[in-house]
């Protein structure tokens, strides 16, 4: 069982359901958000819903941009249209 990100600070599980359940609620609920034809949002996925996603979102007319994660964990952006975005300002911490 894993959780299924909504929303900033929003998470779902699904005690003794599949991961492939997990799977389908996570894909359903990306493609609920391309259909209210919103320009811009973000979200937490599964790096396995990775592809999956990314195939969608072109039938529907989204970039995807892939932003930080981990193994399990990627951070998208889906972006309307084929115009190239402006560049996200993010603030970097140096190691030393």
């Amino acid at each position: 069982m894993r959780h299924i990100h909504l929303d900033d600070g929003l998470r779902l599980r699904f005690p003794g359901r599949s991961e492939d359940f997990d799977q389908g609620v996570e894909i359903g609920m990306i493609a609920v958000l391309m259909d209210q034809g919103l320009p811009e949002f973000s979200r937490w996925i599964a790096r396995s819903n990775l592809s999956q996603v990314q195939a969608i979102a072109k039938q529907m007319g989204y970039r995807v941009e892939q932003d930080d994660g981990d193994e399990e964990w990627v951070e998208i952006t889906f972006v309307y249209g084929t115009v190239k975005a402006k560049p996200k300002l993010r603030l970097v911490h140096s190691a030393g």
